[in-house]
C-alpha cells in the first residue's frame, strides 16, 4: 500500500474511530496535537492528515476493531512496513492468518501470505511467528528462499 493512499484511508475514518472511541473532537485533536479546525477539516474530507498525525492516531487506536477490519493487520504494523518499504522483523507472533490471509506458497517450515486488503506480503514459521514482511512479491519469495536453504 502507498503512503498516500494509507494516508488517505486513515483520515477517511478519523471520525469513525473518534465515535467509536467516545471522544470530541476537542479531546481528539488534543490527543493528536493538532487543533480542532485541523481536525474537522479532515473528518469533512477538505484535506488528509499529515504522516505525523496518522502516525499518532495509529499508535493511539492500533486496537481499533474498525481499523484492523479495514487494514487487515495492527495499523502501527502497516506504518512501519511503510516507512521502511519492506521490513525482516524481529519473530511477532501472529494468529497465522485465520483472517484477512490467503496462503501463497509454503517452503519447508515456512509460508509465505497475502493480505486480502493491504496486499502486502508476510513469511510465517509454523508457529505464526512472522519473520519478514514486504509489499513486494519477488522480494518474499526470495526472503522465503533465502530461510530454506539448500540441504
Amino acid at each position: 500500500m502507498e503512503k498516500e493512499k494509507f494516508i488517505r484511508l486513515i483520515s477517511d475514518r478519523m471520525k469513525l474511530v473518534r465515535t467509536e472511541q467516545g471522544f470530541s473532537q476537542d479531546k481528539m485533536a488534543e490527543m493528536l496535537g493538532i487543533s480542532k479546525k485541523t481536525l474537522v477539516q479532515i473528518e469533512k474530507g477538505r484535506t488528509p492528515a499529515n504522516w505525523t498525525t496518522v502516525i499518532a492516531f495509529c499508535a493511539l487506536f492500533n486496537d481499533s476493531e474498525l481499523l484492523l477490519s479495514v487494514i487487515g493487520d495492527k495499523p502501527i504494523y502497516l506504518i512501519r512496513l511503510i516507512a521502511n518499504n519492506s521490513e525482516d522483523t524481529p519473530k511477532e507472533k501472529t494468529m497465522g492468518g485465520m483472517f484477512w490471509w490467503k496462503e501463497i506458497v509454503e517452503k519447508g517450515n515456512f509460508r509465505l501470505q497475502q493480505n486480502v486488503i493491504s496486499n502486502h506480503y508476510r513469511i510465517l514459521d509454523e508457529n505464526n511467528y512472522r519473520w519478514f514482511s514486504s509489499f513486494e512479491k519477488e522480494e518474499a519469495l526470495k526472503r522465503l528462499d533465502e530461510l530454506n536453504p539448500p540441504k
